[in-house]
């Protein structure tokens, strides 16, 4: 019988995340030659995503989309790397002023801030381009999306459930003991950027990144 709630409740939850549709726009300053920057980094992924892994790699999604318009994005290692020598801490990013401090530290004309307010099941996120000469915002996109998230949680926690109802071992009594705190873990470890989410995760960011105007042909 608990067997046969569990699927029907991995079922319905493929179905719910199965419809994982997002949205995304950005504007860019009208005035602005975009065909005269070259380098740009992307020196901080704030908000809701815990985890260097996590934040790294939607940073490298950003860093796809600025190559396929013709940037030569820094990577983010050696975005931090640099910071940490000359002791810059990305938690001081904290208007668009100390952006461009970062981006005169890093020597590049432009850097991207990224901020997700909001990563459960529903994600929503912000990016801004910022010009390290006057700390004015060149480009700006917003966008929203499922994330499965509530489906890793759920497929983690009962993967954990089982995991910990089998350690247990013993009476009935440990075995559940065993499969709640199995499921607990599992469904911390499920938080993590699983590749449903990094994939609904990139279609976001390309839809933020589509109207970003190209370095080779400024406007497009």
């Amino acid at each position: 019988m608990r067997t046969g709630c569990l699927c029907a409740l991995l079922v319905s939850a493929l179905v719910f995340s199965g419809c994982a549709a997002g949205e995304g726009e950005s504007q860019a300053r009208a005035d602005f030659d975009f065909g005269k920057l070259d380098k740009v980094a992307v020196v901080d992924v704030s908000g809701a995503v815990v985890g260097d892994a996590a934040k790294n790699q939607i940073g490298d999604f950003f860093v796809m989309e600025l190559l396929k318009k013709g940037f030569a994005p820094v990577e983010r290692a050696q975005v931090q790397t640099l910071l940490k020598e000359q002791k810059f801490q990305v938690s001081e990013i904290t208007s668009t002023e100390d952006a461009a401090r970062a981006g005169k530290i890093l020597n590049v004309p432009a850097v991207l801030l990224v901020n997700i307010p909001n990563y459960d099941e529903e994600m929503s996120m912000t990016a801004k381009m910022i010009d390290v000469e006057d700390g004015s915002i060149l480009w700006l996109g917003t966008g929203s999306g499922r994330t499965g998230k509530t489906l890793a949680t759920i497929f983690g926690a009962a993967a954990g459930a089982g995991a910990g109802a089998a350690v247990a071992g013993g009476d009935s009594g440990d075995r559940v003991l065993g499969g709640i705190a199995g499921g607990v873990l599992g469904g911390v470890a499920g938080r993590a950027l699983t590749p449903q989410q990094a994939e609904q995760t990139q279609k976001i960011i390309k839809m933020i990144c589509k109207t970003l105007p190209s370095r080779l042909q400024p406007g497009r």
